[in-house]
């Protein structure tokens, strides 16, 4: 895929994702959560090309300008939207599905300070509530929701919300994502 092809997808998540998008340029220049996609999305190329200090580098600029911190060496799927996004953490060996949401707060963080993988995996179509975290090598399932505020510190099969702190994983039909919009 080309990257304008990328950083138009990125355009259109937003737009489909958030009613307060009026229009891809107003998407493009006054979204930081994409803007913060894009720049991973240059930083994660030139981490995987061996350049990781300039790499770091970029990334900690982009946190300072956005509020938002994607470590270069996370992985991130396609249509990915920050909402929001001040205070959004995404650690290093993070791994995030395709169409995945996640809003301002959010922390995808680790639990340990070896170079293992410790952070968490993040299916397809996940939706990540303001303020939640999730933490350590766990996995959440595609099409699960996260709720607000929920610490996520155990796996959730695909189809899950998770709520409260430590988070419950609760099973969910399809569904619910749209009757139980509240729930982010």
């Amino acid at each position: 895929m080309s990257a304008l092809r990328a950083l138009l997808e990125d355009v259109h998540a937003a737009r489909q994702r958030d009613p307060a998008a009026k229009s891809g340029f107003e998407v493009v220049l006054t979204y930081p959560g994409v803007h913060a996609v894009w720049a991973y999305r240059l930083h994660h190329r030139m981490w995987r090309a061996g350049l990781r200090l300039p790499a770091r580098v970029v990334s900690q600029l982009v946190r300072s300008a956005t509020g938002i911190e994607i470590h270069p060496g996370a992985t991130i799927g396609r249509r990915f939207f920050i909402d929001h996004g001040s205070g959004v953490v995404i650690g290093e060996t993070a791994e995030v599905g395709d169409d995945v949401t996640i809003f301002h707060g959010v922390t995808l963080g680790g639990t340990v300070w070896r170079e293992v993988k410790r952070h968490p995996t993040v299916g397809d179509r996940v939706i990540i509530g303001a303020g939640a975290t999730l933490l350590g090598a766990i996995t959440v399932g595609e099409d699960s929701v996260v709720g607000a505020g929920a610490v996520v510190l155990h796996d959730a099969p695909a189809h899950s919300l998770l709520v409260g702190v430590p988070a419950k994983v609760r099973p969910r039909s399809p569904l619910d994502a749209t009757e139980h919009h509240w729930v982010i």
